[in-house]
């Protein structure tokens, strides 16, 4: 007799979401799948809207990352406008983006995902929180902590506030950056690099530890896919598409952002509010690829910093051809937090930082515009159409957790059939299924997060409908 188990809501995640497992009559797992159940309406209800307001107004679509949204908006209003925009501009539009993606990073691995490393994954619930991580190792959770306000403070001392800043506009910056700032933003440097530095030895010394999570968090051959520049270091704010394959090799070089469209598709099912981008070259659903901190490490031919560029190396040592397991996403979030950190450090010591000339001014010059940035959870594109007064009469958002949809499906289905294996429920297994979610650290909301005090119920159903078993949480 078949029976459903339901995760409702997913915990520890930005957003809100249920996962469905499905049990054959021998109470094996037979499908599973991850459901987005809160609308995003963005597309909709900016159209109309002046096309300068837009990066303000996308920044709203997240409270965790509105910099990534700010920055790929204003490349599409910088698309309208038909215009360069000065080089300063765009220096100072990577600074926050780096800034951006530190602490976005710092808040997936330290508050959402280190309680699973450090207490383990069959820890008791009541102790494997970000509480339980503060008793057990303070000093881990003190440099989680810094290193989100590192990037935080950056994020304000260049914008003004530390959420939904409006400082990213078509055209360049609103405001050039002072000698006075760009000295406090040096000065957090080193502190925030030892940091790191110490939470990377002492990762690379317990990952280890996980081998059955590594063996089947979303451990699987697909494609890889992010921004790189023309000699194929990380870029995350410019450059062009490459994507590679489970083995490493180059699949497709330097495409165009403007033209996703030719390469990148995206399919609807009924069960789910978040689409599923596909490669297009592929089909529907063997198009599958994987964007993100994983993804960009296994794209690459360098990051293009000192120490960087030696933990990327260490990274690619885990495995001949591309590092495949899901799970080393929290390693490569650590090596990407490296180099954002290294990188802004490069850009602030530019003479030109200071330069005063931030802007370039015009009206719409083009009707459509793109823009495509590396955001925390992997490639973000904002797409526009204007009608000749400027007002927007169409958008699509393709946001970096609708790319990786295919395979959060296929990891949930891979850890429920490794962890799943009888028809009660057991807390530590469905944490695992939750779990792999949390690899991704997938952002589903517009402002609303849960760090793992939402509440919980879990029912085991026969295929008639009665409830075998049922678990609640909260």
């Amino acid at each position: 007799m078949s029976k459903t188990i339901t995760i409702d809501p997913v915990t520890r995640i930005e957003g809100h979401s249920k996962i469905t497992i499905q049990l054959d009559d021998r109470g094996q797992v037979a499908d599973a799948r991850f459901h987005v159940t809160q609308f995003r309406g963005f597309e909709k209800m900016t159209e109309g809207r002046p096309f300068y307001e837009m990066p303000a107004l996308t920044a709203r679509i997240c409270g965790i990352c509105p910099v990534s949204h700010l920055v790929a908006s204003a490349k599409a209003g910088d698309a309208l406008l038909a215009v360069r925009i000065p080089e300063t501009a765009a220096n100072l539009r990577r600074i926050m983006n780096l800034a951006q993606i530190t602490q976005s990073h710092a808040l997936s691995f330290f508050h959402l995902s280190s309680p699973d490393f450090v207490m383990g994954f069959d820890a008791d619930p009541a102790e494997r929180n970000i509480f339980g991580v503060m008793q057990r190792y303070p000093d881990l959770a003190k440099d989680g902590i810094a290193l989100r306000k590192f990037g935080q403070s950056i994020i304000e001392l260049l914008g003004g506030k530390r959420i939904h800043p409006a400082w990213v506009v078509p055209g360049g910056v609103s405001a050039p950056l002072s000698e006075e700032d760009r000295d406090t933003i040096l000065a957090y440097v080193p502190d925030a690099k030892a940091r790191l530095l110490r939470t990377l030895d002492w990762y690379k010394g317990i990952f280890g530890n996980f081998d059955a999570e590594i063996r089947s968090f979303a451990n699987f051959p697909s494609l890889f896919m992010g921004l790189v520049h023309r000699d194929g270091r990380i870029s995350m704010y410019g450059g062009n598409i490459r994507i590679v394959d489970a083995v490493g090799n180059i699949v497709a070089d330097q495409l165009p952002p403007e033209k996703y469209q030719e390469y990148i598709a995206e399919a609807v099912e009924p069960d789910s509010y978040l689409k599923s981008p596909y490669y297009k070259p592929l089909g529907y659903p063997d198009g599958i690829y994987r964007v993100g901190p994983l993804a960009r490490m296994n794209i690459i031919s360098r990051c293009g910093t000192r120490l960087a560029d030696q933990e990327w190396a260490e990274f690619r040592a885990l495995q001949r051809g591309a590092v495949l397991s899901s799970y080393m996403y929290h390693y490569a979030r650590l090596v990407e937090m490296l180099y954002c950190i290294e990188r802004l450090e490069q850009i602030l010591n530019d003479p030109d930082i200071l330069s005063k000339h931030v802007r370039a001014f015009a009206s719409p010059n083009q009707l459509e515009g793109i823009g495509m940035s590396e955001a925390p959870r992997g490639t973000l594109l904002h797409h526009y159409k204007i009608d000749e007064n400027g007002l927007i009469r169409w958008v699509n958002l393709v946001i970096a957790t609708g790319h990786n949809n295919l395979a959060m499906n296929k990891g949930v289905l891979q850890v429920a059939r490794q962890f799943i294996r009888s028809t009660k429920i057991e807390e530590p297994m469905l944490n695992r299924v939750e779990a792999v979610i949390r690899a991704f650290d997938p952002c589903l909301s517009c402002s609303t997060h849960a760090i793992g005090h939402m509440a919980l119920h879990v029912q085991l159903l026969a295929s008639d409908g009665e409830v075998v078993d049922e678990v609640r949480r909260g």
